[in-house]
């Protein structure tokens, strides 16, 4: 069986085409986002794993559980039911979490921008936090949406992740390191 990636794939790419042409990629990303939450929750997982539940109805559910949420809204229009109605059908309404994922890196690439995690030991002020943004900006040639974490597993220092690179100046990889050192 394929992986959720692999399945989201073609979804994300397609909405993201529409989105695009219409220049609503900012409110696809909340409503996607918003049908990613309601399936992140456990009572609605166990509602939608009933397989006494028709396709339409499943949809209709992750419909009426995200009102309220932002960008949910979009699912009341003709093509938000019809995504819905189509992924119900197809068995694949549990990849709207990846579809969401992959539909915001895509968009995120149009856009010219990149998330990026700096995790911490201790909270970092935030003269530190835009030092490492703009060094950030510097590296990767573009705009960098800094999100900050604090692990005080880390002892000291700091790791910073942007998609797939990873800068580890934590104390307790350095400690690892030299631990690894010595046995060998």
């Amino acid at each position: 069986m394929a992986d959720q990636s692999t399945i989201a794939r073609p979804y994300a790419k397609a909405l993201f085409d529409v989105a695009n042409a219409e220049q609503k990629l900012g409110s696809w990303s909340d409503a996607l986002n918003a049908a990613a939450a309601v399936l992140g929750d456990a009572n609605a997982k166990r509602v939608l794993a009933n397989p006494e539940l028709v396709a339409a109805k499943r949809a209709e559910f992750i419909r009426a559980v995200s009102v309220g949420l932002k960008g949910a809204d979009l699912f009341e229009t003709a093509q938000g039911k019809a995504l819905l109605a189509l992924l119900a059908e197809n068995d694949r309404l549990t990849v709207l979490p990846e579809i969401a994922a992959q539909f915001d890196a895509l968009k995120a690439e149009a856009e010219n921008k990149i998330k990026a995690t700096l995790v911490s030991a201790t909270a970092v002020d935030a003269s530190v936090a835009e030092r490492v943004k703009q060094a950030l900006v510097k590296r990767l040639g573009r705009e960098v949406e800094l999100t900050l974490e604090v692990d005080p597993s880390l002892i000291g220092g700091a790791i910073v992740r942007a998609e797939d690179m990873v800068i580890d100046g934590s104390v307790r990889t350095r400690l690892e390191q030299l631990a690894r050192a010595m046995v060998s």
